[in-house]
C-alpha cells in the first residue's frame, strides 16, 4: 500500500512515517507551508504557525532523505489565512473562544493538503502523527481516544467527515509518547528530543486579532465595576489569570460582552453551567438522532472527559455542572469506550 504521511518536522510524524515504512508500505512525505513572510511578526515559541516553519520543513526534508522517501511541500498559506486566521479573528472579536486546530484539521490537514498531494502523487491512505485511533461502529467510523491519555488529540478531530476518516491512519494511537521517543532514539532521528509544539501561534495571538487596545470595564454579575481592561478580546470564559483584580475571593471570567466591551467576572461556582446549546454538530460513530444520547464530554482540549451528560436536540444537560463553558469552543461527546459520538460548537 502507498501511504502519504503528513510530516511536520517533529518526532511524532517522523515516527509515524518510520512505522509505515517498517510495515512494508511505500511511503511519501508531504508537508503544508503556512507561513508567509511579512504578514505577521511571530515569536520564538514552538508552534504550528510562525516564522520557525522553514526550520521544521528543512527537518522534515532531511528526515525524508535519511529514510529514503520522496518529500513534497505544498503551499497552503492562502487557504490557511482564509479558513483559520480569518475565523480566529472573527471569533475573538465577537467575544467567542475559537478553536483553530479543529478548523485546520478539517479544512487543511485532512482536506486541502491530501487533496493537493493527490493531484501529483498516487497514494492509498493518509497517515499523521496524531495521538488518536479510528474505530468502526457498524458502517460508520469515528475518531477515538488514544492509549496515551495525556497526549490524546481526538478532541481536535471531531469534525472530520466519514471520507476523511476512511482515508486516515493514526499509527501512534496505541502508543505512549515515551515509546515514540524511544523508537526515534533507536533509529537515530535528529528530532528524537525535540519539544512538542504547545501553541497555535508562536507570537502574541492578539497580533492576529489586529485591533488597537480599547479600555473597558471588568464588572461583577450585578454590574459593579471591579476594574478595567484593555479590550474584551484579550479574555476568554473561565480565565482567572491576568484580570488585574487583586485580593479577596479568586474571580473568573463568566461572560465576555463584545457590544459593551465588558468582561463579566464571578466566583468559580458562578462559572458552572448545567445546560447549554451546541450548534453545527457532526456525528461520527453514531447516527444523528433527535432522541437523548448519553456519554462523556470534553469542552476544552486538556483533561479527561467529564460526565455523564445527556445530549438531546442540540442541548447538553450536565447534572454535575461544567466549569468554564465557553461560546465558540468545541463540545465533544464520547461513548463509554472512548469513541467520538459527535461534536459541535458551544452557542
Amino acid at each position: 500500500m502507498k501511504i502519504a504521511v503528513g510530516l511536520s518536522g517533529g518526532v511524532d510524524s517522523a515516527v509515524a512515517a518510520l512505522l509505515m515504512k517498517r510495515a512494508g508500505h511505500e511511503v511519501v512525505g508531504i508537508t503544508m507551508k503556512l507561513w508567509r513572510e511579512g504578514r505577521y511578526k511571530g515569536g520564538e515559541r514552538d508552534a504550528c504557525f510562525g516564522p520557525g516553519e522553514a526550520e521544521d520543513i528543512a527537518a522534515a526534508e532531511a528526515f525524508g532523505a535519511k529514510l529514503g522517501i520522496p518529500f513534497r511541500v505544498f503551499d497552503c498559506s492562502e487557504e490557511y489565512e482564509r479558513s483559520v486566521l480569518d475565523y480566529f479573528r472573527e471569533e475573538r472579536t465577537a467575544g467567542r473562544t475559537p478553536n483553530p486546530c479543529v478548523v485546520c484539521n478539517r479544512r487543511l490537514k485532512f482536506g486541502l493538503l491530501p487533496e493537493m498531494a493527490a493531484r501529483q502523487i498516487e497514494f492509498d491512505r493518509f497517515a499523521t502523527g496524531h495521538y488518536a485511533r479510528i474505530v468502526a461502529s457498524g458502517e460508520r467510523l469515528a475518531a477515538a481516544r488514544a492509549n496515551d491519555a495525556s497526549k490524546d488529540q481526538s478532541y481536535f478531530l471531531w469534525n472530520l467527515s466519514q471520507d476523511q476518516l476512511a482515508r486516515a491512519m493514526f499509527p501512534l494511537g496505541d502508543m505512549t509518547k515515551a515509546e515514540v521517543r524511544q523508537i526515534a532514539r533507536e533509529a537515530g532521528l535528529a528530532m528524537a528530543e525535540k519539544p512538542d509544539s504547545q501553541d497555535f501561534y508562536s507570537g502574541d495571538a492578539n497580533e492576529l486579532v489586529g485591533r488597537e487596545d480599547a479600555e473597558g470595564r471588568i464588572v461583577s454579575l450585578d454590574g459593579k465595576t471591579l476594574g478595567t481592561h484593555r479590550g474584551f478580546w484579550h479574555y476568554t470564559v473561565g480565565q482567572r489569570q491576568g484580570l488585574g483584580i487583586g485580593g479577596g475571593t479568586p474571580l473568573y471570567v463568566i461572560r465576555v460582552d463584545s457590544c459593551r466591551n465588558e468582561v463579566v467576572v464571578g466566583r468559580r461556582e458562578e462559572a458552572i453551567r448545567g445546560e447549554f446549546e451546541v450548534r453545527d454538530m457532526n456525528w461520527q460513530g453514531a447516527a444523528p438522532t433527535d432522541g437523548p444520547v448519553e456519554g462523556m464530554i470534553k469542552i476544552r482540549s486538556n483533561g479527561s472527559p467529564s460526565g455523564p451528560v445527556t445530549l438531546e436536540r442540540g442541548v447538553v444537560h450536565a447534572p454535575g455542572g461544567l466549569f468554564g463553558v465557553a461560546p465558540g469552543q468545541s463540545a465533544v461527546v464520547y461513548s463509554a469506550d472512548g469513541a467520538i459520538l459527535c461534536g459541535g460548537i458551544i452557542k
